[in-house]
This record gives C-alpha cells, structure tokens and sequence, in this order.
C-alpha cells in the first residue's frame, strides 16, 4: 500500500470493534472521523491517550466527529484493557477499539513501519472529513504520546476553513482572527468579511472569525 495522502479517500473496511462490527465509511455517515492506532493495548502511554480521549469525547461531538482507535491486539485483549484504562483514568471508554490482528487496517492505512517496528502500528492519526477524505495525517514515535488539545484546534480549523474563504495562522486558537485567502480580490472583501479586516501585507490580510 502506498502512503496516503491529503485528499485521498481514507480507504473504507469491514472490522470488529469492542462496540460490534463495523463498515467505516457507513459508520462515518456524514461525520467527521479520527482514527488513531496504537502500539499495543496495555502499554501505558496508550492507556493515558485512550482515557484522554474518552473524556474529550463531548468535544468532539460538538465538532460532529466521531473517534475511533485500533490496535493489532484481539477483542478480547481490547475488553480487559479497557477496564485498566477505565480504573486508572477514571473514565469510561465511550468510543470503538477496532481488533485489527491480522493487521488488515494497519496495512490499509500504512500504520506498521519496519524501521520502528514490523509488530506493533506507530501512533498514527488520520482525521476524515465527511467526504471521505483525508484532511490531515500525524505520525508519532511509540514514546510520544499525542495532544488531544492539538486535534481538537486542528480539526476547528479543518472545519472553518472549509466553510469561508480563510486559512488560520500560527498558533491559532478558535475565536482568534484569521487570514483572509490570497485569491480574494481587496474589491469582494467588504462583502465577504462585514466584520472588517486589518490589511498588514498586500498578501497578509486578517479578519475577525467570520462564523464567532
């Protein structure tokens, strides 16, 4: 499988999951989607990530995204790992763990790379728009565990500027100003941007967030 890319279709698949069987794509329906994939269950940097994002779950529902992880680890395994995760995280696990021991996902999805390990998935993490497509792919080392905060601002980005003709700067935070794109004219700007605009640069031009 050749890597992925921005705007690929994430590729769809049949899967077992602690929350019963699973077809991705009808499972996304007109959601966004996070898949992330993990080493191995029982491990502890994973077990802080899974219980993280079981609390951030309302977030991202309030974002229409659904999450969803994987590791190459049985249904079974999956199951008594979440009760660890669920003790020592105080959480309950709200989302679907998909059990991909025959690596048939991680292989869909490029997750295994030799160089780290031919075993366990890397912590990947692809987020899918509701059009199926990938918007946005991270790859961290097993040591590494990942910034949910990071993914919440990314996919607030993903989502506004799909929406208006704005990027979002460095460090951008939902509710801060943004960039107005290069292709709209000075002209179309008080139509499009009623809120205002601080022109900085002929091509670096900020404005309110339009939909704040």
């Amino acid at each position: 499988m050749s890597t992925l890319r921005l705007g690929d279709i994430a590729p769809d698949f049949h899967a077992e999951t602690t929350q019963g069987p699973i077809n991705f794509h009808e499972w996304l329906g007109d959601s966004w989607g996070v898949l992330f994939s993990h080493p191995a269950d029982f491990t502890p940097v994973c077990t802080t990530e899974l219980g993280t994002v079981a609390n951030y779950v309302p977030e991202f529902k309030k974002r229409n995204t659904k999450v969803i992880a994987l590791s190459v680890d049985g249904l079974e395994s999956h199951k008594e790992w979440i009760k660890d995760i669920n003790e020592t995280q105080n959480t309950e696990v709200n989302f679907p763990i998909i059990a991909d021991e025959d690596k048939k996902v991680a292989n869909l999805y490029d997750m295994l790379h030799p160089n780290a390990s031919d075993k366990f998935t890397v912590r990947s993490v692809f987020v899918i728009g509701p059009d199926k497509k990938i918007k946005l792919t991270l790859t961290y080392p097993a040591s590494t565990g990942r910034n949910f905060d990071e993914l919440l601002r990314v996919i607030d980005s993903l989502q506004l500027t799909a929406n208006y003709s704005v990027a979002t700067p460095a460090n951008w935070k939902d509710g801060e100003d943004v960039v107005i794109a290069p292709a709209i004219p000075d002209s179309d700007i008080p139509a499009k941007f009623p809120k205002g605009h601080t022109p900085i640069k002929p091509y670096l031009r900020l404005t309110p967030q339009p939909n704040k």
